[in-house]
């Protein structure tokens, strides 16, 4: 039976589904297609299906000529519709793995995925799941739903895992330049695993288990977040010390060896690095382990909005003589980094937030994000719109906050007309750019 679907891998015969259509399933889905393969894309979200059936693309990182190319020429259908999953060889997973308000695993995005895929699941298909998440899922809970059918992964069909890898913003690496690790549940798997990803990606990477993969995706996340700790805690320190942390990092970077540069910054942001550590701690206590280094990691991190407003407070007061409670602030980026739209847990949120709870008033600018969507945490904030950078604007506001360093974003006109800047990205020394108050925090 794997013998059948890995000549129609190799034929590029096998049709591929890709159930989750954002930032990470719709470049996989178009890497797919253009790698040779009939992709389909699933998604619950009816619009995303008319955005892509009129060839509008809504991840940055697929074009919308490219997009349209490959809708144009058959090679990639998007639909609602669950049930077409029995026409496809190969299915793989691309949904979302929040944190509940406890900060435990949600898997609900998962497991209801894996009750559409059991509706159809047939002999002979391969089923890999991407999302992010903590070792042994793939075994303990993908499988044994599949399983609920009748069929035995290994025996009647098929079950992978690799995690995604994808890098919002990043122009440097795409969808099939970056190495792909992947692992399958017994050898027929895992060679079927393979073939399917050597066929699309330029590198793959094995490894001898689906929970040696889940913990790879894990190791890589959780390495920055706990460096990134590092550096924000330094940098609290170092602000005491009248020590300017970016200053230090230049100079300690050009050491050669035995160093890795890592930047502070007002708080994590994007799916990744702010949430897996959790499901890493979550699972480690099942096995009466502490993981107190990966904990205080994320304390750290969650605590810098707050520090960074109580600078800003404290920089209205000095150079103002203002409360922040009497202020307006203007922030300037949505984004969780620079040069995309994407707000996935932005710490900008968070901040606007901390403001307006300090009883001062805020807005924002962001090239990229011209209004705030809908967001589970954030609900008061649906529908603020960016606000104009120019001078009338600036000069409206007591203070700015720069919580992303957009390339496009006019810093000279800022530092010319802003009584006051709080700049948590470095993003005016770096530019050479003087003028104002300008503090770091």
């Amino acid at each position: 039976m794997s013998d059948t679907l890995l000549s129609k891998i190799k034929a590029r015969e096998a049709h591929v589904a890709v159930i989750g259509l954002g930032y990470v399933g719709l470049p996989l889905a178009i890497t797919v297609a253009r790698a040779g393969f009939a992709a389909i894309g699933f998604d619950i979200d009816p619009q995303k299906i008319v955005a892509i059936e009129a060839g509008r693309s809504y991840i940055e990182a697929v074009p919308d000529e490219v997009l349209s190319a490959e809708t144009r020429q058959g090679r990639f259908r998007a639909t609602t519709d669950f049930a077409r999953l029995a026409d496809c060889d190969i299915i793989v997973i691309c949904v979302p793995t929040p944190l509940t308000k406890h900060r435990d695993p949600d898997l609900s995005f998962i497991t209801r995925t894996c009750d559409r895929i059991a509706e159809t699941l047939k002999p002979g298909q391969l089923i890999v799941l991407e999302s992010t998440t903590y070792p042994g899922t793939t075994d303990e809970v993908v499988r044994p739903i599949l399983e609920r059918t009748g069929l035995k992964s290994a025996q009647d069909f098929f079950l992978g895992f690799s995690p995604e890898r994808e890098d919002p913003g990043n122009r440097d690496f795409h969808t099939s330049s970056i190495p792909k690790v992947v692992a399958g549940d017994g050898e027929a798997a895992s060679a079927l695993v393979m073939a399917f990803y050597g066929a699309v990606v330029q590198t793959v990477v094995p490894v001898s288990s689906p929970a040696t993969a889940e913990a790879v995706k894990l190791t890589e996340n959780i390495f920055r977040a706990v460096n990134i700790a590092l550096v924000n805690e330094l940098k609290v320190v170092y602000e005491a010390m009248g020590i300017d942390i970016w200053e230090v990092i230049g100079a300690a970077k050009t050491k050669p060896f035995g160093y890795m540069p890592f930047y502070p910054g007002p708080g994590l942001g994007g799916h990744c690095i702010p949430i897996d550590p959790f499901y890493l701690t979550w699972k480690s206590r099942e096995y009466e382990l502490p993981t107190r280094f990966i904990e205080l990691a994320g304390e750290i991190n969650s605590a810098m909005p707050r520090h960074v407003v109580g600078r800003l407070a404290e920089a209205l007061d000095i150079h103002l003589g203002k409360a922040l409670s009497r202020s307006r602030v203007l922030v300037i980026g949505l984004a969780y980094k620079k040069n995309v739209p994407d707000i996935r847990e932005s710490p900008s949120l968070k901040l606007i937030e901390l403001i307006e709870e300090r009883g001062g008033s805020a807005a924002y600018h962001d090239p990229h994000v011209a209004e705030i969507p809908k967001t589970r945490e954030y609900m008061a904030l649906k529908g603020r719109k960016s606000v104009p950078l120019d001078e009338e604007s600036i000069r409206r506001f007591d203070a700015v906050l720069i919580a992303t360093d957009h390339d496009a974003v006019d810093y000279a006109a800022l530092a010319r007309f802003a009584p006051l800047i709080v700049d948590t990205r470095n993003a005016f020394s770096r530019r050479n750019i003087e003028g104002g108050t300008i503090l770091k925090a």
